[in-house]
């Protein structure tokens, strides 16, 4: 069956569907990594966009048990060549019946290396993917420029309270759309994790006691959780000690007066080096975030960079004054990706008066 890819800026591409065959628009982003598709698919922060990965051959080593949730959320899938024959003896399937099975929409046989110059040119963009060979351009482009992903944080959140046992500290873990290795890197050191959905007040968390706070990452834009925002203020304002990746980066720099803005084609990808500005070391880390925090909005009396990126500058990282609190932007938890920056859960486990 054919299908569409069809850009806010009037480019259409045409491919073959695979997945299924519902229309789908969301926001068109790009995704690096060699590997790990599988963990791409099922990451949260990406609800609200479809993904294209750049490397060519994607799918051959099946659908394994290497899920970051119990779903997939993007909301559609676009890749220059999908593998028939998947071959891995933990297998337990093809990617075109996984996308089929969860009803994701998605496209093979275009070429993505053009898509990806298209966005990287023009900035993220919109778009739908179609298998109606009748489309008429000038009824959807209006369609594809109104769309926003909205606040899917409250989407891709958990519904209820949730803990994961551990004989050492006890951390609570607020789900703002977490990729379940978060939680098990902090219980692979003993913690004790329990999960909290995203629009948990400050004071039950708080009244439980927990030795340390993580806030996790998460989908769309920092600003709409205005809400969440608010809850932050108040957990900032305890001792607890505090680690937040990604969307939980940015929200507790919101929290604290600083800014975000809209990245023009974002990172994602497990290749993206990063700077540690106190021992001037490299990282290679894994990313996936459109926004970021503006680093000449903070106000170093509240927090100071502590990590850079090495290709374009942007921020990192913030260490909070006078707080038990650090923030990066990158994935310390990527899986599969680089474990390089692992060691700032041993740092927070640190914080927390265990063992570093």
């Amino acid at each position: 069956m054919k299908a569409f890819l069809i850009l806010e800026d009037g480019t259409v591409f045409q491919g073959m569907s695979i997945g299924s065959p519902r229309e789908s628009i969301s926001e068109i982003v790009f995704n690096t990594s060699m590997t790990g598709y599988l963990e791409v698919l099922t990451d949260p922060s990406y609800a609200g966009q479809a993904v294209a990965m750049t490397y060519p051959l994607i799918g051959n080593y099946g659908v394994t048990p290497d899920m970051e949730s119990e779903r997939p959320w993007a909301e559609g899938y676009i890749v220059r060549e999908l593998s028939r024959m998947p071959s891995n003896f933990r297998s337990t399937g093809a990617i075109q019946d996984f996308l089929r099975q969860h009803d994701i929409p998605g496209i093979a046989g275009i070429d993505t290396r053009a898509l990806t110059k298209i966005l990287r040119e023009k900035g993220t963009m919109n778009g739908m993917i179609t298998t109606d060979e009748d489309y008429c351009l000038a009824d959807i482009l209006p369609r594809l420029k109104a769309y926003t992903t909205g606040n899917v944080v409250d989407k891709v959140t958990c519904a209820r309270i949730s803990v994961l046992k551990g004989k050492k500290k006890r951390v609570a873990l607020l789900d703002l759309g977490a990729k379940q290795n978060i939680a098990r890197s902090l219980q692979q050191r003993g913690c004790e994790v329990t999960i909290y959905p995203a629009r948990t007040c400050a004071e039950e968390i708080l009244s439980a006691k927990p030795d340390g706070i993580m806030l996790s990452n998460g989908p769309g834009d920092p600003k709409e959780c205005q809400g969440i925002i608010q809850e932050i203020k108040k957990l900032y304002a305890s001792d607890v000690p505090i680690f937040a990746i990604c969307l939980g980066h940015q929200l507790m720099a919101l929290a604290n007066g600083a800014d975000t803005h809209k990245m023009k084609y974002g990172h994602r990808g497990g290749n993206h080096p990063v700077k540690d500005l106190e021992t001037g070391r490299v990282y290679i880390s894994s990313q996936n975030h459109g926004y970021v925090v503006d680093a000449g909005s903070l106000d170093p009396v509240v927090a100071v960079p502590a990590f850079v990126n090495v290709n374009d500058g942007t921020n990192e990282g913030l260490t909070y004054t006078g707080k038990n609190i650090f923030t990066v932007q990158f994935h310390p938890e990527a899986c599969p990706g680089p474990l390089d920056s692992g060691y700032l859960f041993d740092r927070f486990m640190g914080m927390m008066g265990g063992i570093q």
